[in-house]
């Protein structure tokens, strides 16, 4: 039995000063605290064509599609913050998910996404936080099998709320960011028969929307 929950973050972005990959950061901090092994990754690492059966067909899944695949396929969670773009989520995040969606080798497509467990946040300029983009991915997600928890974090005013190290000015809302995080590591605990680290006292935060 594995000692730890594993937790894959990452953010819908592809901008290196992005809001979006500074909040995943605070997020996968708080699961990490709580006892969680996570990898951050950045989606600009792992480029890729926009999905095109035919191109499928011809060259089959790219490389980068096969790589992400099975880091999906190594951890059982999933911390997600998803920027939102004409009220729905990015070209990038939803072409990450339909490329690792298709079956490799007779395996179920939909394998790495199967009885996951997410988070989702977000951060946005804008006054809803990105929330309106988070009712799509709440969707996509659960359509194809993941569990997705309905807590979740939208910042609002992102350009105003971030410190130039990344991390939030609130420090209510840091630490809402961080325990939804935790919250992600405890229900994979109880999921997977892993043990946690107790959560401390002054980390118990109400996870309600925060803008």
């Amino acid at each position: 039995m594995e000692a730890k929950p594993k937790i894959l973050a990452f953010a819908g972005s592809s901008r290196e000063r992005s809001y979006n990959k500074m909040l995943v950061r605070i997020a996968a901090a708080g699961a990490r605290r709580a006892g969680a092994e996570v990898s951050v990754v950045d989606l600009r690492d792992f480029p890729m064509p926009i999905y095109d059966g035919d191109l499928e067909d011809r060259e089959g899944i790219p490389a980068n599609g096969l790589k992400f695949r099975q880091l999906m396929m190594a951890h059982q969670g999933l911390l997600i913050a998803a920027p939102e773009y004409n009220s729905s989520i990015t070209a990038l995040l939803k072409n990450t998910i339909d490329w690792v969606s298709r079956p490799v080798g007779g395996e179920d497509g939909l394998a790495p996404f199967r009885n996951k467990v997410a988070a989702l946040l977000a951060a946005s300029p804008g006054g809803f936080g990105g929330l309106r983009g988070l009712v799509h991915l709440r969707a996509i997600l659960g359509n194809i099998g993941v569990i997705v928890l309905p807590d979740q974090l939208a910042v609002a005013k992102a350009h105003e709320a971030f410190q130039p190290d990344g991390m939030l000015i609130n420090p209510k809302q840091h630490a809402a960011v961080e325990a939804l995080g935790a919250n992600l590591a405890g229900i994979l605990a109880k999921l997977h028969g892993h043990t946690l680290l107790p959560e401390p006292e002054e980390r118990r935060h109400d996870l309600s929307r925060i803008e």
